[in-house]
Formats: C-alpha cells, sequence, structure tokens
C-alpha cells in the first residue's frame, strides 16, 4: 500500500491535477477550432494529449558531416545559413545553403514556398533531415528542418528519436501532422516540469522500477532512448491498467457487499437424475467449474460468471447443471442465444436432457407467433416453464416471469450491455451465468470482464479428436471434392462456407447463392444439397438445420450463419472457401462445427489469389493449432487486443497505451487494485484519497462509470 509520505505528495499534485484535466483549447498552439477537431478525435484535455502516443519513431539522432553526404543517403546535417532566397525561371525554387566546417549543401523547396523567406536568417543554426538527391551538386529536397539557434540547443523535429503520431484526416486538415502535434506537446510538456503532478504512489515506483509520471510522458514524446521510450510506455501502460482494474475491483466489490441476490442451493435429486441419465462421466475440469459455480449461487449476493472453454468443451451441460440447482429451489431458469439457429439447438438439446425428468423447456423467437407464442408466454407467465430458451425477443415488453432466478447468456460478445441489462431486468438479481466459446487468455478475461469471476473449462471429453487442417491451393481443388464425395458416400456429412450470400459486381469472392447452384448442377449432382444464408426466414433456417441434421441433406452450403453452436454428430466435412476474408477465432469457430463425434473430421481452407501477411499468419495458425486458447495467443500476437474484445461492449475505455499481451503488467496492475479496495473499499484512508480523486477525474474525462466506495 502507498507510503505515508505519500499524502504530502498527493497535496502538492492537486494542482498540477487541474492542469493535467484542462481543456485541450487553452494549451498553447490551439485555440477553439483545434480544439474542437482535436476533441473529435479523443484528445479533449491535456491529459488525452500526452496519452496519444507515437506509433513509431524515426532516427535522426545521428549528424552527418556535410563533407560526407553522397546522393541516395538518408542523412541529418547542421549547418549554419549562408545563404537563402527564391530561385526564378522555368522551374522556380526556393533554396537554403548551408554550411559547417567549409563544407556547404542546400536545401531546396520546388513548392509551398511563399512563405520561407521568412523562415530564415544569416546565420541562424539549421538541423535538417532528408535524402539526398543530386542535379549537378547535390541538395536536400523539401527536408525535414528546425532552426536551432545553437548546435547544442534541443530540437523537437529533427536531430533525435523523432516521434511520429497516428494522422487522421480531420488532424491533417487543420496543420496537425506529428510536426504539429510535436510543436503542441512540447510546451505542454514543459508546463508540466513546472505542475508537479503524480499518480501511482512513491512506494511502488521504487518498488516495480517505475519512471515518475513527468519523466514517462517526457520520455514517450521525445525520447533519450528507444529503451528510454520503452520504460515511459509501461508506467503509463501500468497506470492506464491500474485505474481500469481499480474500476472493476470496486465493482465487484459493491456487487458482494450488497448482498441482493438469490441464495440457491446445489440440484440434489435432478442433479443426480440427470447425470445418471447421461451415460458419460463429466470431465474434472466440468466438475471443477460446476462446483464453482454452485458456490456462487449459494451466496447471497448475485452471481455474475463468465464460463469460458472452447468448441466442444461441454459448458452446456455445466449450464444444464446449474439450471437444475434454480429449478428445485423453486426458480426458473433462462438460456438467451444471439442467433435463432443456435437459440433453438439450445432448446433442442435441453429439451433432450430436461424432459425426461419431467421439466417443461420451451422455445421462443421473433418468429414465434400468434396462438403459439400467447401459450409459450402464458406458460412463461404461470411458472409452468421451467426453462426458457430463446433469442433476444426474450427481453422483449410483455415476456413475464413467474420467479426467474437464473440466467444465461451465451456467446455473450453478440450482446451488447444494455441488452444483458435487459435479460436480468426480468428478475430480483437472478444469478447470472455468461458464456463464451471464444476464449480468449485468462490475463484478458479478467481484465475485460474485471467484474465477473472467471471459470474456464480447460479439458475436451474424451473420444474428441482435432481436427486435421489443411490449406488447399487451387490446384487440388478437383481432389478435396472426390474426397468430400466418397466421405459422403461413407456416411458423413460436409459444409461449404462463403463469405458472401450473393456475388456482387465489384467483389470476385465466392457466394453462397451462385455456388450452391453450380455444386448442385455440376460438381455434386449425385448429391443431396441444401443453403443456409442469413436473409433466410428463420423458419426456412430451422427446416434446413433439421433436414441436415436428419441426414437428409449430404453436403450443407452455408455463410457464417452457422458459426456458432450448430451440433450435427455426422458433420465431418467442413471447406471454407476465401479463408483469408475471415478472422482467426471465427475461422475456429466454423471448424468446430464437424468433428463433434467419433468420426474422423477435416478442415479445408480455400483462399483467392491474393493473399496478405497477416491473412497468411492466420491461416498458418489454424494449421498448426487446434486448442482455442492458444489460438486466441495468436489471435492477440496478429491483431492485438482491441477488435478481439470490444471494449464498447463492456463500457470500458479504449486502452491508448498498454497491451494486454503484457500479461506480467496487467497481473501486477490488477493484483495491486484489487488489494487496494480490498483494504479501503471507498478510497477514504488518508494514503489513498489522492487516488480515488485521480480516478474521479480519469472517469469524469473519458466515461462515465458507476460509482465505486
Amino acid at each position: 500500500m502507498p507510503g505515508e509520505n505519500d499524502s504530502n505528495v498527493s497535496k502538492t499534485a492537486s494542482a498540477g491535477l487541474d492542469y493535467l484535466f484542462s481543456d485541450i483549447q487553452y494549451l498553447k498552439g490551439v485555440g477553439p477550432r483545434k480544439g474542437e477537431i482535436l476533441k473529435q478525435n479523443g484528445i479533449s484535455t491535456v491529459f488525452d494529449l500526452f496519452y496519444y502516443v507515437p506509433r513509431k519513431y524515426l532516427d535522426r539522432s545521428l549528424i552527418t558531416p556535410l563533407g560526407s553526404v553522397a546522393e541516395g543517403m538518408t542523412v541529418t546535417v547542421l549547418g549554419t545559413v549562408a545563404a537563402f532566397g527564391l530561385v526564378r525561371g522555368r522551374k522556380p525554387r526556393f533554396e537554403t545553403v548551408i554550411e559547417y566546417d567549409r563544407e556547404q549543401l542546400e536545401l531546396v523547396w520546388f513548392s509551398g514556398y511563399k512563405y520561407m523567406d521568412k523562415a530564415f536568417n544569416i546565420g541562424d543554426v539549421i538541423c535538417a533531415s532528408g535524402t539526398v538527391r543530386a542535379y549537378g551538386r547535390l541538395y536536400l529536397p523539401h527536408p525535414e528542418f528546425e532552426i536551432v539557434g545553437s548546435a547544442d540547443d534541443e530540437t523537437i523535429h529533427t536531430g533525435r528519436l523523432i516521434p511520429i503520431y497516428p494522422e487522421s484526416a480531420a488532424l491533417k486538415n487543420i496543420g496537425l501532422y506529428s510536426r504539429g502535434l510535436r510543436r503542441i506537446i512540447k510546451p505542454a510538456l514543459d508546463r508540466l516540469a513546472d505542475e508537479p503532478c503524480e499518480t501511482i504512489p512513491e512506494k511502488w515506483r521504487k518498488e516495480y522500477g517505475l519512471y515518475d509520471l513527468s519523466r514517462a510522458i517526457r520520455q514517450i514524446h521525445f525520447p533519450d532512448s528507444l529503451p528510454e521510450a520503452d520504460s515511459g510506455r509501461q508506467r503509463l501502460a501500468f497506470e492506464e491498467l491500474f485505474y481500469l482494474e481499480l474500476i472493476m475491483a470496486g465493482r465487484q466489490k459493491n456487487r458482494r457487499r450488497k448482498a441482493d441476490g438469490i441464495s440457491i442451493n446445489p440440484p440434489k435429486t435432478l442433479g443426480r437424475k440427470l447425470l445418471d441419465n447421461l451415460g458419460f462421466e463429466l470431465t474434472s475440469a466440468q466438475k471443477r467449474v460446476i462446483n464453482e459455480i454452485y458456490n456462487d449461487m449459494k451466496a447471497r449476493y448475485q452471481m455474475n460468471r463468465l464460463l469460458q472453454g472452447d468448441v466442444g468443451s461441454g459448458k452446456t451441460i455445466v449450464a444444464v447443471l446449474a439450471m437444475l440447482g434454480a429449478i428445485e429451489s423453486g426458480y426458473q431458469a433462462v438460456i438467451m442465444a444471439p442467433t435463432e439457429i443456435l437459440a433453438e439447438q439450445h432448446y433442442l438439446s435441453i429439451s433432450r436432457l430436461l424432459e425426461p425428468l419431467g421439466i417443461k423447456v420451451v422455445f421462443l423467437s421473433g418468429s414465434v407467433k400468434g396462438a403459439g407464442r400467447k401459450a409459450i408466454l402464458e406458460s412463461i407467465l404461470s411458472g409452468e416453464a421451467s426453462v426458457v430458451a430463446g433469442t433476444h425477443a426474450l427481453i422483449q415488453k410483455g415476456v413475464d416471469f413467474k420467479k426467474l432466478g437464473f440466467a444465461v447468456i451465451d456467446e455473450q460478445h453478440r450482446f451488447g450491455v444494455a441488452q444483458r441489462g435487459n435479460l436480468q431486468a426480468k428478475g430480483k438479481n437472478p444469478d447470472i451465468l455468461v458464456m463464451s466459446a471464444t476464449p480468449i487468455p485468462r490475463t484478458l478475461a479478467m481484465t475485460i470482464y474485471g467484474d465477473l469471476d472467471v471459470s474456464i473449462i480447460d479439458e475436451m471429453p474424451p473420444g474428441r479428436t482435432p481436427v486435421l487442417t489443411k490449406h488447399v491451393p487451387e490446384d487440388k481443388r478437383k481432389q478435396m471434392y472426390e474426397f468430400t464425395r466418397q466421405s459422403v458416400k461413407d456416411g458423413k456429412s460436409a459444409y461449404l462456407i462463403y463469405p458472401l450470400v450473393e456475388e456482387t459486381e465489384k467483389s470476385d469472392l465466392k457466394a453462397a447463392t451462385e455456388e450452391y447452384q453450380k455444386l448442385k448442377e455440376e460438381i455434386f449432382p449425385d448429391l443431396r444439397l441444401g443453403l443456409i444464408h442469413g436473409r433466410m426466414k428463420g423458419e426456412e433456417k430451422q427446416a434446413v438445420m433439421a433436414s441436415f441434421r436428419n441426414r437428409e441433406i449430404d453436403i450443407l452450403a452455408a455463410t457464417t450463419v452457422i458459426e456458432v453452436g450448430v451440433d450435427v454428430p455426422s458433420a465431418a466435412i467442413m471447406i471454407i472457401e476465401h479463408a483469408e476474408r475471415f478472422g482467426l477465432s471465427q475461422l475456429h469457430q466454423l471448424r468446430g462445427r464437424v468433428g463433434r463425434s467419433g468420426l474422423k473430421s477435416y478442415c479445408f481452407l480455400m483462399t483467392g489469389k491474393k493473399v496478405g501477411e497477416e491473412a497468411s499468419r492466420r491461416i498458418e495458425a489454424l494449421t498448426e493449432i487446434s486448442d482455442g486458447f492458444k489460438i486466441a495467443e495468436a489471435d492477440l500476437d496478429i491483431r492485438g487486443p482491441g477488435e478481439i474484445l470490444g471494449t464498447r461492449q463492456h463500457g470500458l475505455p479504449e486502452l491508448r497505451v498498454a497491451s494486454l499481451t503484457d500479461s506480467k503488467i496487467v497481473s501486477l496492475a490488477r493484483s495491486l487494485a484489487f488489494e487496494m479496495i480490498d483494504e479501503d473499499p471507498g478510497l477514504d484512508s488518508a494514503d489513498n484519497r489522492f487516488i480515488k480523486t485521480v480516478l474521479k477525474r480519469r472517469m469524469r474525462n473519458k466515461i462515465r462509470y458507476s460509482k465505486i466506495g
């Protein structure tokens, strides 16, 4: 915890906070017009400006003597202005001659030189960078330059490691390229030295080797070396994660402290009957996870738990066992899925498990209409239906439960925060279990879902064999089709996945509808084919999937509508067209639709003529890795965490400096934050008051969170 001296530091730093979170428009060189554009690009305060970190650095720290330059060299040079002026002629240009140690070099501008004559004075010392060209004599065309006064003066545009920032079109339109941003950031940094502010306790900075705030910001924007820049980035990354984890820890502490949830005991009679009927043993991972869930459900606080598991790891049976606890305790249970196909899949599988126990399960989606819908709604309201499976139709008005006690949200990343809240509102603080078959590494799960408890099924049921995955070149297509035909004759079923429903004039991608006709008429005329895509009505999709499941269709041409949850035991062949157009996690999910029984299964990845480097890495990873959590690690390496996590779905700010792939920093920030909240939930102690002030300022700066303490 922070040391005793930190409260004094906090008092000194309070004034610095006012500067750090002051409006960007009042900063030197900004003003209202630029300030408005900066705000539109997420830079509203000086704090935001300092966290607008460079995307890379150019090394202009090595000065090349004027006498050593040669054509084609990229150089940084230093010299005194000896002459300058406009040279008229067929091709007008502005020239500035610099000299040093009796050597000279020309700096030349062929355009944009209208006010250049006011930029120089004879005797100015200039540092310039560019690529040397020759036209009778050597010169630097359109160089980056800076008048430094003397050779010892500090520079910000050249003669050092130069920060290069992300440059949006809006910023460019007001002249805020990297050069313009540097001009704003440098004086802001200088003022920070006069407005001391520190947001991390000194004890931690010393113990974990973290830079103080001012040094960290300076080394990120104007580093003395790349290692110094990295150390500055590490400090800001830790701070960013620490305050994020404080919010998470506060949310979790508040939820548990309220004790306004439902206490549900583990099932006894129904649970034993279900396990006896299964005909197989749960894996040790499933047993561990169900005990974690039961312990949460028994507690007086509302359960909010994330259940992660790879495709086919057995999450559904765990959820059903938890449902039985609610049912035996006199409550209803619900499971909501993002698509009608997946919701119906859950309905069918849960019905097969629970109806032999005398438990009524009903299905509700937008396609359920008329008298049938009315009867289902009545059974939910009366409590006759103990379990309800459905889509987001479950959260609509008119869907009322008698006594909802347990809610499962599958593929939770497909739902927004409001939708999850609406389902929860159907009961009185029911226990919530969110499930995901799109694994993310544990450190990420504990950060982005920091207010949830995390359970992981990291073991596959016996008999599941990895799907053999191959990248198939175009010249092997016929052999692949023949292999598929033979596999179907041997009793297997196949998927052919396409990225589009219909072809367009602007795209050369294969589309499901056109390819379906070709497959049916030319390639597999001897087999039974079906087609499914997202534009079909719910009843049509359900009918096609039922035919495929019942072996009335041999090969199903489809879009990614079958990406998650669909379970067809005979499916053993997965062909993915234009695999380069799919994300790695999505490819893994598609592959998971086959190999769900004891059949040896295959996934064939077909690609177009042009495959980028990133797509090649995805395809290579999929052919080599079968474990979903390792796939997630590879996906992080390729894409980074932002797109994977969908942070806006969770009401959290986008991380500007921190990388969630750095598990050491994530773990350290999380442990310290949770330790602090555990000891001082309201951050009211003398040592922690300043931390609370900083947290409130950060929260007010970016986004409104639920209060902590």
